[in-house]
């Protein structure tokens, strides 16, 4: 016999229904991972975008957007937006960006630490683009997170 006991617990006033907003879910969580979904829409160079949020301290957050590909290419880069949900429009409105090129290389990082206003969702946006100078385009893809609750 197997026995299955729920231990999530909700802070009191706080909505038992999903709520997704723009591909992101509303969640009450300490860190939220994204990771770029089609592998065919990347193209010849590119091989995984991943952007990450996490609660670090009193209205903190650690931010984190990485781009990779399959090869050393001529350019890369990763865009990071950080994101606060406003609840009287329904909509997410950037609050922060940053831009980390690299060439000659397979793999770029971006992270920064941010001190945020308390008593909001935020998520990380990320663009991520991989190929070489002697191409028409570079490759691109999108990742972001989860909304996580900044208390």
């Amino acid at each position: 016999m197997l026995l299955s006991i729920e231990t999530c617990v909700k802070a009191e006033g706080l909505i038992d229904e999903e709520i997704m907003v723009d591909g992101s879910r509303l969640l009450y969580e300490d860190c939220a991972y994204g990771t770029s979904k089609n592998s065919m829409l990347r193209g010849e160079h590119l091989m995984s975008g991943d952007s990450i949020i996490t609660k670090t301290g009193n209205g903190r957050i650690y931010t984190y957007g990485q781009t990779t590909a399959d090869h050393d290419v001529d350019f890369l880069a990763v865009l990071v937006y950080v994101d606060r949900y406003d609840k009287s429009d329904g909509l997410w409105g950037q609050i922060d960006a940053r831009v980390k090129e690299a060439r000659d290389t397979y793999y770029v990082v971006s992270t920064k630490t941010l001190q945020v206003d308390r008593g909001y969702f935020y998520r990380v946006r990320c663009e991520h683009f991989a190929g070489n100078d002697d191409e028409e385009f570079y490759d691109d893809t999108v990742s972001f997170t989860d909304g996580i609750w900044i208390p």
